[in-house]
This record gives C-alpha cells, structure tokens and sequence, in this order.
C-alpha cells in the first residue's frame, strides 16, 4: 500500500490582508493646510493680477512649493499591520518586514533601526518634548496622589491605583515595538526592506526649480 507524498500546506489566498494602523501628525496636516491655502491664495492672485514675467514666477514658485509642502506635511504618514512596517517620509517609501526591525528608538526625533543599522526617521511620529515633559509632570503628580490615596485612616492600602499617561507619540513607539515584538518570528512577517524614492514628489519640485531659475536667470 502507497502513501501520498506529503505536500507543504498550501497559503489560503483568500484570507484578507491584515487592516493597516494609521499614524499620522494632526499638528502637520493642518499646518500644511494653511501653508497650501496662503500659497495658493498668493500664487492664484500672482497669476490672475500679475504683469509681465509675474505671473511665470508665480507658476514656477507654486510647482516648487506645493509638492514640497505637501511632502513634508501631508505626505509623511507610518502604517502598520501584523506582517510588517511601512514608513512613508515626505522623498521615500520604507517597507520593513517586522523580522527586520532591530529596534524603534525615541529621542529628539522617533526612527526604526533595521537589521542591518540602517536607521529611518519616522516623519508622520514627531517628538514633542513639550508633550513628554507636561506627561512627566503628570505622572509625578499621579504618583504623589496614587501613595496619598494607598493609606486610609486605619493604615490599610487602598487598591484604586492611578491611571499612567504618556505623551501621545511615546506612547505610539510603545505600541510598535510591541507590534515588533509580538510578530517578528512569524511566517508572514519576513521578507527583505525596500526602500523607493518618492519620484512623484521630487519630479514636480526640480521641474518648478529648474523653471524658477531660469525665470530668474533670464531676467
């Protein structure tokens, strides 16, 4: 009597890709906004109003600018999921699979560190050192309420401890090396880091330089 060879399990090609977390900076998204709405208010009224050349200066700043702003602040955005990282920076596209994350580090600035040392800043998690020393002071004061509160009158403990708070991106960097941790062994979460240039972005931006300096040039 034959036996079946034994074959390797076969992925299940309708199983849906895990749902992505989605960290993004409110403060730079609306900061970009208002940046975009006043370039657009001076640029339009320049190219409408304008007089001899003032209006193809106008155009060359505005096809400069905008993909600029737009890149560094509504742009940069950091998605995670259970199988890997995806860092978009405001000129490039990081994937890191979690097996190749070596370690996600806070100081002035939040960045992932792979396994081979190469370090990307994470432009979407900035840090706020205004927001980590308020939450500091937080905790100080939880903890001094927290050791007032675990004595009653009778000298027994009380057990209604004080709720910790951390910065809000502190505490983002928190939940990614947790992430990391939790998945960096599993099947679906190897592979290779790519990284692709935003060509997108800096396309646009070197064209309306290009034609602003030739503006200028000319005279």
């Amino acid at each position: 009597m034959t036996t079946p060879d034994h074959q390797p399990p076969v992925p299940d090609a309708s199983r849906p890709e895990a749902k992505d977390r989605i960290y993004r900076s409110p403060a730079g998204i609306a900061g970009g906004v208002l940046l975009l709405l006043i370039a657009g208010w001076l640029g339009v009224d320049a190219l409408i109003s304008g007089h001899g050349r003032t209006p193809w200066l106008a155009l060359a700043a505005l096809i400069l600018i905008v993909p600029l702003v737009s890149a560094f602040t509504l742009r940069p955005a950091v998605y995670a999921n259970e199988d890997r990282l995806r860092v978009r920076n405001p000129f490039r596209v990081i994937v890191l699979p979690w097996s190749k994350v070596a370690s996600l580090r806070s100081g002035y600035s939040n960045e992932v560190v792979d396994t081979s040392g190469a370090k990307y800043q994470l432009w979407a998690v900035p840090v706020s050192l205004r927001a980590r020393k308020k939450s500091a002071k937080q905790q100080a004061r939880g903890a001094a309420t927290d050791s007032r509160d675990r004595t009653s009158v009778m000298g027994r403990p009380s057990h209604a401890p004080g709720t910790p708070t951390r910065a809000q991106t502190d505490q983002i960097m928190d939940d990614l090396r947790e992430l990391a941790e939790a998945r960096a062994a599993e099947r679906g979460a190897q592979g290779e880091v790519t990284v692709r240039w935003a060509y997108e972005v800096m396309g646009p931006a070197v064209a309306g330089a290009v034609l602003l300096a030739i503006l200028l040039a000319v005279g």
